[in-house]
Formats: C-alpha cells, sequence, structure tokens
C-alpha cells in the first residue's frame, strides 16, 4: 500500500467519523428537515449519506478493520454529542450497513478500478442497500417503528445527494489520477529512450 493510499484512507476514516458524529448532533439539534420533493428527513441524512459513501474509500484504503474501526469510533463519540437513543440507533444502523457493504461493495469492487462503470455500480448499489437498512434501522430505533414509513423516502433522498456528489468527486479523482499517471509514464520512458548518437 503506497503513503498516498494509506493517507487518503486516514482521510476518509477521519470523514467517516466526523459525518457519523455531525449526522448525530445535526438529528438531536434539529429533528426532520426538507430534503426536496416534498419530504422531509432527520437533519443529519445528508451527513448520514456522505459517511455511507466514504465508507467505500475507507475499505478500499485501510481495509474492512479499519472501517469498523472508524465506526467503532465514530460510535462512542457520538454519544458525547447527541442523544443517547440517536447514537444507539446509529451505531446500530451504521454497523448492519457496513456489514451488508461487505457483502455488496467488496466483492463489485475487486473487479474494478476507480471512477470506472464497474467501481460506480458498486458505490450505487452498496449505498442504496446500505441506506435503506440504515434508514429502516435508524429510525425504528431513535424513533419508533411508526417513523420508518413516512420519513424513508425523504431519508433516501437525502442520502441519494450525498451518494451523487460522491461520484461525481470519484469520477473528477479518478480522471485526475489517470492523467497524472500517464504523464509520470511519458516521463519515464523518455528517461529510458536512448538518445540518437550525434
Amino acid at each position: 500500500m503506497t503513503n498516498t493510499v494509506r493517507a487518503v484512507g486516514y482521510v476518509a476514516a477521519v470523514g467517516v467519523a466526523g459525518s457519523v458524529i455531525l449526522s448525530n448532533w445535526l438529528t438531536t439539534r434539529y429533528g426532520f428537515i426538507p430534503v426536496g420533493f416534498g419530504q422531509e428527513a432527520t437533519a443529519g441524512t445528508l451527513a448520514a449519506g456522505a459517511a455511507l459513501a466514504l465508507r467505500d474509500a475507507v475499505q478500499d484504503a485501510l481495509g474492512k478493520a479499519g472501517m469498523l474501526i472508524a465506526v467503532v469510533v465514530a460510535t462512542a463519540l457520538s454519544y458525547f454529542v447527541s442523544a443517547p437513543s440517536i447514537a444507539l440507533a446509529s451505531a446500530t444502523a451504521f454497523l448492519l450497513a457496513e456489514l451488508l457493504n461487505f457483502l455488496i461493495y467488496t466483492p463489485l469492487r475487486n473487479r474494478s478500478r476507480l471512477g470506472d462503470r464497474r467501481w460506480a455500480a458498486a458505490v450505487t448499489s452498496s449505498s442504496i442497500a446500505g441506506a435503506v437498512v440504515d434508514t429502516a434501522v435508524f429510525l425504528g430505533i431513535a424513533f419508533g417503528a411508526a417513523a420508518i414509513m413516512p420519513a424513508l423516502l425523504g431519508q433516501l433522498i437525502g442520502k441519494a445527494w450525498a451518494t451523487i456528489l460522491y461520484l461525481v468527486l470519484g469520477r473528477s479523482v479518478a480522471h485526475r489520477l489517470r492523467k497524472r499517471n500517464a504523464r509520470t509514464d511519458e516521463a519515464v520512458t523518455a528517461r529510458q529512450t536512448p538518445s540518437p548518437a550525434s
């Protein structure tokens, strides 16, 4: 693993932990907010969606253990900034969504490259499955089973916004990395090519 990949993993892990903590704090503080299309979601939904997307970068760079450590740290810190019921609901929902992610994202990602269509399919598939599980479990624990159906669509819309942003950023990063690698390859080739004798 290169230092760059490891650094990206650590930054993404901090992003996951920060997103979970922020999500729980926002939900505790503001409850439900509009997310578009006449729907509402918990105030932390966009941050939770970011966590669901960033987890893939953590898993790619630091592995499953690195991802689980990020979830445990985020959960522990959430108890300091949010209502205990929100922190517990978040921890349970995120852990179950992450285990599902291991079943969906990991095998699909193993057959793809950052930014390609298979990568986008892996991110999208795992984000959709994770968002549904995360939402149903979170709402059921935090607000009761009666809150699941009325809030489900709004929660999914909010998390979709975050996933779309992640996909756009991922494709942009992949494009830049390919261009940089092509320039590096050209420079190496130029150094290795003998100059014509004068």
